[in-house]
């Protein structure tokens, strides 16, 4: 059952209390036998223990508390704590079904007995069972190399990575532009308490770069002297979790790390996510978490520590733990504009080349920067647009193209796929679009041209950079009877700009509360983190056609609170984040004068009239920061006769599936547009009519009768009625 060398354990324990003249054998007597054993000592020194302290204070405690025996020839007695422990060793070896006992199952053994002074010594140098299993698991050849008996920083190789060492091995991206940052964190670590910089910032803006930036400043001394012989070790707080299974286990892990970077001079962690740190490792039995593990080391300024996060975190995890904020110093790292963001990807241009081994021309990469803004609203610069040029050259990887430059036409539909839109809303010539914008609204919206030409003129005046820069893109307002185009004018310019359509009923915001919905609820009220509607939709689609129908419902409040977006396209919500408006069209719609502009053949003195209504109504502030009040007409006959036609090609398209055709005389039309137009509800009775009247007995032919198969069917009127002929 015992293998030969843990039977020479014994044997020796034996021995050793006999010369000594020990009345009794102990687990003292086997553990101190243990201690020789080249294998036991690789296990305790690979948890931190020093056997020579363990050796020397079992020699004290033999000579202190052990009764020596006269008689000559004696055998010591074998006490009933050994006798206990070997039996849990035998126990413990058969359960495992293994065939010999080692000298290693003694050791674990001899760590259940917790009241015997062989624990209480380990103990004292943080050792506990686990520790030893584990280093019994990882140690697995039989002899260590001996460097690594000596080597004091293993922790940190464990639960760090030497961002150092990487950046001298190349492993680490070079860092373009962000220098008033990097000299802020300078000047933050050269401090002499307090010296923890924390980089603050969405994600993807580069905080973490920044950071891998001065460790390659540092491998290539272009630092300021204090600075040149830093080390950063990057904490990896997953790692340092992992197998943290009793209590004290994540607490020991994270002391050895502290204590060892305190012996290393002019030592830095980097903690990425450092919210994390706000609760990492703590139970509910109240044991402490990373954060108050940290602080008293921060305090002091015997390591120094950089950290990142986002506003949020920030928000909800920091900046309630005053004692940890405090010991931090902020630094904002903003999102990068458009053309710094451009001058990156030209820096990091040749490794993404080496990589994926293809060509990027410039253009590609300044056409990727604005489609990155523009498409991948939830994300930011400059990682939105480094992933979609990696993305690009991955796909080219994949389809094993012998290719050895990126088109635009590559990158449009690597974006289409990222984005999952269709490839034909993605462009990235804006130029483009706007050309045909005008006729294409036209042709999509029938009768009112002289409110298309007017807001066309006013969105191509800002794309060509003759507006204000700090202002949305338009601010309109469209007035006029209900049903005539208002809405469906505003769906068409998202779709043919190939860009979000948003849509508020301001009906839903005619109390004052309802404010707290579109820009969120004051902080101690259900809802407060969640944020507002309105400024949730323009954070993830910052371009954007927002239409608030119906304005002249909204409570006077909202009416205030948009003013500060039509004058600086910014606003700011009740957790104090700002959202940006620039590359929004903001469309209002309104009913008020739709009496007078209803007279038809007046429309001059109508428009007239309708503008004083409205002058009447809003603000002069209000009215001021409109770009232009758009009037729409009533729609005559002749505008009907093209709605009709309209509804009666889509239909047709319908059917195209069942192989059936739709042939309808000019006196049908007629009935239709006449009978699917009202003075007060405008087209919007066209979609009833033409149901009522067209669709449902085509569906009961479809179903049941003469259509089932396909066909034609010709569509005429008699009596005032439509007929129905099939063949």
């Amino acid at each position: 059952m015992l293998d030969k060398h843990l039977d020479k354990i014994l044997n020796q324990a034996l021995e050793f209390a006999r010369e000594n003249k020990h009345e009794y054998i102990t687990i003292e007597h086997i553990f101190y036998c243990l201690l020789l054993e080249e294998s036991i000592e690789e296990i305790i020194t690979s948890c931190y223990g020093d056997v020579g302290h363990l050796k020397s204070n079992l020699k004290k405690y033999f000579k202190k508390n052990y009764k020596l025996v006269d008689k000559g020839n004696y055998e010591p007695f074998e006490t009933i704590a050994l006798s206990r422990t070997i039996d849990r060793m035998v126990n413990h070896v058969r359960s495992a079904h293994k065939n010999q006992a080692k000298i290693e199952d003694l050791l674990v053994a001899i760590m259940d007995e917790e009241h015997s002074y062989s624990c209480h010594l380990l103990s004292n140098q943080d050792i506990s069972k686990l520790d030893i299993l584990e280093a019994i698991t990882n140690l697995k050849t039989p002899h260590l190399d001996p460097e690594k008996k000596d080597k004091k920083q293993d922790s940190l190789s464990i639960y760090t990575r030497d961002l150092i060492g990487e950046a001298k091995d190349k492993k680490i991206d070079p860092l373009i532009g962000r220098e008033q940052e990097v000299s802020r964190m300078i000047q933050i670590l050269c401090r002499r308490k307090k010296n923890n910089p924390l980089l603050v910032g969405e994600p993807g803006v580069g905080k973490t770069a920044i950071v891998e930036g001065l460790a390659l400043m540092v491998s290539e001394k272009k630092v300021p002297k204090v600075l040149e012989n830093v080390s950063i070790y990057a904490l990896d707080i997953g790692s340092l979790l992992a197998g943290t299974k009793y209590r004290g286990d994540f607490e020991k892990r994270l002391k050895k790390i502290i204590n060892e970077l305190e012996k290393i001079e002019n030592s830095i962690i980097f903690i990425d996510e450092i919210h994390t740190i706000v609760g990492a490792g703590s139970t509910s039995g109240g044991s402490m978490d990373l954060s108050n593990l940290l602080k008293p080391s921060l305090a002091s300024g015997k390591i120094r520590c950089i950290g990142a996060t986002t506003y949020m975190e920030y928000r909800n995890f920091l900046d309630k733990d005053k004692a940890l904020s405090r010991r931090f110093a902020k630094i904002d790292v903003d999102e990068p504009s458009l053309e710094d963001t451009y001058k990156i990807l030209l820096g990091l241009k040749e490794h993404y080349e080496k990589h994926h081994d293809i060509k990027y021309p410039n253009e590609v990469l300044k056409a990727s920067v604005n489609l990155a803004k523009k498409y991948l609203q939830d994300r930011f610069l400059p990682d939105s647009a480094i992933d979609l040029i990696d993305e690009l050259g991955a796909s080219f990887r994949l389809l094993d193209k012998k290719k050895s430059k990126a088109t635009m036409a590559d990158l449009e539909n690597t974006l289409a796929r990222v984005a999952n839109i269709p490839s034909r809303q993605v462009s990235s010539n804006d130029t483009a679009l706007l050309k045909d914008l005008q006729s294409k609204l036209k042709s999509e919206v029938f009768g009112q041209n002289e409110a298309i030409e007017e807001l066309c003129k006013s969105i191509k005046r800002s794309r060509a950079g003759l507006a204000n820069p700090n202002s949305p893109i338009g601010v309109f307002l469209f007035a006029g009877p209900t049903g005539v185009g208002k809405t469906e004018v505003s769906k068409s310019l998202a779709r043919n700009l190939a860009v979000n359509f948003e849509r508020f009923d301001m009906s839903e915001y005619m109390e004052k509360h309802a404010l707290s919905r579109l820009i969120g609820a004051p902080p101690g009220y259900v809802g407060f983190e969640d944020g507002g509607q309105l400024t949730k939709s323009i954070r993830k689609h910052p371009y954007s056609v927002l239409l608030l129908d119906e304005i002249e419902k909204a409570h006077g409040d909202l009416i205030n609170v948009l003013l500060q977006v039509f004058d600086n396209a910014t606003l700011t919500d009740n957790n104090g984040e700002k959202t940006d408006f620039r590359n929004v069209i903001i469309i209002m719609t309104s009913n008020l004068g739709a009496k007078e502009t209803n007279q038809v053949g007046f429309q001059k003195d109508s428009s007239f009239r309708a503008n004083e209504a409205i002058k009447d109504f809003f603000s002069p502030e209000f009215i001021n920061r409109l770009d232009k009040i758009v009037h729409f007409k009533p729609l005559s006959n002749s505008i009907m006769l093209n709605v009709v036609q309209k509804m009666i090609n889509e239909l047709q398209n319908q059917l195209k599936e069942k192989n059936i055709t739709i042939k309808i005389t000019q006196k049908a039309k007629q009935y239709l547009a006449k009978k699917g137009y009202s003075d007060t509800l405008g087209a919007r009775v066209m979609a009833r009519v033409i149901g009522d009247e067209l669709k449902t007995p085509l569906s009961d032919e479809i179903l049941f009768g003469n259509l089932k198969k396909g066909g034609v069917v010709k569509i005429g009127i008699k009596n005032d009625k439509l007929i129905f002929k099939y063949e």
